[in-house]
């Protein structure tokens, strides 16, 4: 079988997708693009790839691409996912999918165009404990889910302080684009993404701005975000993100959710990127605990999933349409923060 040619655009996130990709037996990495030279030299002979672009229209107008991974800054991604599906190539973005619901829309609608596929690179979908809640959940177990409260928080940890990540036109926000947008997306893809029909946000920024005049940086986004989303189905989600924060640990993440049956948590250990969850309900008058251990074997990442959908001609989870979901109700809570007010969805 012939192996899908598979391109990466931004060597800073995107080396994490070369190592996905080169997971998969079918998909081999023949060209990446950065404007860094250096960066683009180095991953390109710790990788083998021969194929190097600072210009990603060259990229794509010379390698002929099945697949374009997508990992630059936020401003860029709607420009070079357009791109890519019009040249012909399946696109994986990285999280958020794009600077605003606009721009995430026309990327959607360009996908449909052009008869390709949109997956956005929502990983923490693709651990061991996501996957084995997500069958839980779907089994029933829960009841009807009718809360929820996601949480990713840094005591104080700003991304490159001063670079592109606190730069509004070129990240589109600070912490809940950038963190809160994956516990978002995990919330909603355990309660079956619910049509939501308001939100009500607030931002802050009392902690990082003071560090930014100190230090002469470039910060105009926010360093703390809470949000409510209100379901049509009557259930609430609370969000909450930030990089700068009065907290004990130094990273804090965690899922709840509460159903009529049970209910469920997913938080980091030892404030690291390893993760444990638990289920409670109760039967027959007794409570029971329940820590879930997952499935063997190891869930596979998102580039091989996206991979293995299209070689198959199966659906992926992920998708552009759940990553405008997730776009909208960004530009809604950032909206309300900045109006001081609920916005209404639907």
């Amino acid at each position: 079988m012939k192996k899908l040619r598979v391109g990466v655009v931004g060597l800073g996130m995107g080396r994490n997708h070369i190592t996905g990709f080169k997971s998969h037996p079918q998909a081999e990495v023949v060209a990446i693009s950065d404007t860094n030279e250096a960066r683009l030299r180095e991953i390109g002979d710790q990788h083998g790839i021969p194929a190097r672009y600072t210009a990603f229209d060259e990229m794509l107008a010379r390698e002929h691409l099945d697949i374009v991974a997508i990992a630059t800054p936020n401003a860029f991604h709607m420009p070079q996912t357009v791109a890519a599906l019009k040249a012909g190539c399946h696109v994986l973005c990285e999280k958020p999918m794009a600077i605003n619901a606009q721009e995430a829309r026309l990327m959607l609608d360009t996908a449909r165009a052009a008869g390709k596929r949109i997956m956005i690179n929502f990983s923490y979908r693709f651990t061991e404990q996501s996957w084995a809640l997500k069958q839980q959940v779907d089994s029933g177990i829960l009841g009807e889910i009718y809360f929820a409260r996601t949480v990713w928080h840094r005591r104080r940890g700003i991304p490159g302080f001063g670079g592109w990540f606190g730069q509004k036109t070129l990240a589109g926000g600070g912490p809940l684009i950038d963190l809160g947008v994956h516990r978002l997306d995990l919330a909603l893809w355990l309660m079956g993404y619910p049509t939501p029909v308001w939100v009500l946000g607030s931002t802050y920024n009392h902690l990082a701005s003071d560090l930014a005049r100190r230090e002469n940086k470039t910060f105009d986004v926010e360093d703390f975000a809470v949000g409510i989303v209100k379901f049509a189905n009557g259930a609430t989600l609370i969000v909450e993100a930030s990089w700068a924060a009065n907290i004990k640990e130094r990273e804090l993440m965690e899922t709840r959710l509460l159903g009529t049956k049970g209910g469920l948590v997913q938080h980091n250990i030892n404030e690291g990127y390893s993760f444990e969850a638990e289920l409670y309900f109760e039967r027959n008058g007794c409570h029971f605990d329940m820590r879930l251990h997952p499935p063997v074997p190891a869930v596979k990442s998102p580039m091989y999933h996206f991979v293995e959908s299209i070689l198959t001609n199966t659906p992926h989870i992920a998708t552009g349409e759940e990553g405008l979901v997730v776009m909208q109700l960004l530009d809604a809570l950032y909206a309300s923060a900045a109006q001081g007010r609920p916005i209404a969805l639907a």
